[in-house]
């Protein structure tokens, strides 16, 4: 009988040893991150994809049932999944994922958030408290990002740790060059006036030195009013004309694709993240695929 005992025992511990650190990414750039740490040591699952808005989710049962074996929840932040994160921590069961507790990271903590509004006022639309949130489309922060998750995941993890560090080293060597090689590229970018369906690029503009003249939204997450495109429109003729139009997989193709036709301008479906194009396939495609059709566009 304490045989079989101790072969049971020894086969359960076996079995937490090989254990995946179960992650729960409530966008795509996060679970490919937490993917590139954790290698085969990390099992991650994504609660969106680059077609939906990461904004409104629903908080359907299948999140809840993987949020309630998680042991890990890598969010965004700053008020991004504010209308469908909370319910789904809340519901979910999981005392060790909520806010506040190791097993809760937020990517907005670890950097400077842009566009924080000095005036809190509802009236100016979908105005997030804290800051843009938007934060991953300057690969810079995702190296203060990723320092901080592999630091968590092997808090989190222990008998991994060492795994976790060293895939951590290894991106983030990778990913420096990559961000050389890109800004490099990107250089007759520089100046470059645009608009943007929602204020999802201002990352991307402050990193490349792109201009953002206006967006297709009067206010942010208020769809574009075709009074409000007219007025753009009008704003073509000024010193302020874009020369691009750029929204994101998941945004509604008419309002970029009338002013594009009205103004002579290309719209650019850019893929904003992980999934968004066939070529943005994982992080450094979507840098790739990025900085290319914003070259060929212009």
């Amino acid at each position: 009988m304490k045989k079989w005992l101790f072969l049971i025992a020894g086969s359960l511990l076996a079995t937490l040893a090989r254990a995946d650190l179960a992650v729960f990414s409530t966008v795509p750039e996060w679970g490919a991150l937490a993917g590139e740490i954790g290698g085969g040591k990390a099992k991650v699952y994504t609660a969106t994809t680059a077609r939906q808005d990461p904004h409104r989710i629903e908080a359907r049962p299948s999140l809840l049932a993987q949020a309630r074996r998680a042991q890990l929840v890598v969010a965004t932040g700053a008020d991004l999944e504010i209308g469908w994160l909370p319910l789904v921590l809340r519901d979910a069961g999981n005392a060790a994922i909520q806010p506040g507790l190791p097993g809760y990271f937020e990517a907005a903590a670890q950097v400077q958030l842009l566009d924080v509004p000095k005036v809190l006022d509802r009236a100016h639309g979908d105005v997030h408290a804290a800051g843009n949130p938007h934060l991953h489309l300057d690969p810079r922060n995702l190296l203060a990002v990723g320092e901080a998750l592999s630091g968590r995941m092997a808090e989190l993890d222990p008998a991994n740790a060492t795994v976790y560090r060293q895939n951590w080293q290894k991106f983030r060597e990778r990913w420096q060059a990559a961000i050389s090689r890109w800004e490099a590229q990107a250089a007759p970018l520089k100046g470059v006036p645009v608009l943007e369906h929602h204020t999802s690029y201002a990352y991307l503009a402050h990193w490349l030195g792109l201009r953002i003249v206006g967006a297709l939204e009067p206010k942010p997450g208020v769809e574009p009013t075709s009074s409000h495109l007219s007025g753009l429109l009008q704003r073509q003729q000024g010193a302020q004309a874009a020369k691009l139009i750029l929204r994101t997989a998941y945004q509604a193709e008419g309002p970029s694709q009338w002013l594009a036709a009205k103004a002579g301008i290309p719209a650019l479906q850019l893929p904003y993240t992980v999934g968004g194009t066939a070529e943005a396939g994982d992080l450094f495609g979507l840098f790739d695929d990025t900085v290319q059709r914003l070259l060929k566009a212009l």
